[in-house]
């Protein structure tokens, strides 16, 4: 990988991605409104990312629910999201981080240089923008989407405990 991944605890980096339907998608835009479940997979039309990506589809009305919004980052090109994500019915953001190649996936020290590609990686982000759950896996390692929904859960349950600690930048 090209560095040490973001950590618990930091503010997430923040970015400005175009998404499946050529939206410019700001990750702070959701600060003080949404936790983010954002996803960092491989590349779209393989196994593993497509079924994540579908099982997390199907789990969007739960992480709504609790005031969560999901997002999908590749190093994809905007094109191909489109095709992806309307064959699989992903109706969530789908965002290219094809160029400049893998910046933000370098930002969370998820690229994979010797591949060019982001890892399988998530990160679960508070509604202040810290970095509250994360867990990288090896790209062909399949992540635990339970652990995901249980960590977005723990946000809920600890909202006050979280909304007044001090964060590090």
């Amino acid at each position: 990988m090209s560095a040490t991944p973001v950590e618990t605890g930091q503010l997430a980096p923040d970015f400005t991605l175009t998404d499946q339907y050529g939206q410019q998608v700001t990750l702070s835009s959701y600060r003080g409104a949404k936790n983010v479940v954002l996803m960092f997979y491989p590349a779209a039309f393989t196994g593993i990312c497509t079924s994540e990506l579908c099982t997390l589809r199907d789990r969007t009305p739960d992480l709504e629910a609790d005031d969560t919004v999901v997002v999908g980052v590749s190093c994809d090109r905007v094109p191909a999201l489109k095709i992806f994500a309307t064959q699989e019915s992903i109706d969530y953001p789908l965002l290219s981080d094809f160029w400049p190649h893998g910046d933000v996936a370098r930002a969370y020290g998820v690229f994979l240089d010797s591949h060019g590609i982001a890892t399988r990686a998530t990160f679960v982000i508070d509604k202040q923008g810290v970095v509250r759950w994360s867990v990288v896996n090896g790209p062909g390692d399949a992540r635990d989407i339970d652990a995901i929904s249980a960590a977005v859960d723990a946000l809920g349950a600890s909202s006050t405990a979280v909304s007044d600690q001090p964060v590090n930048s």
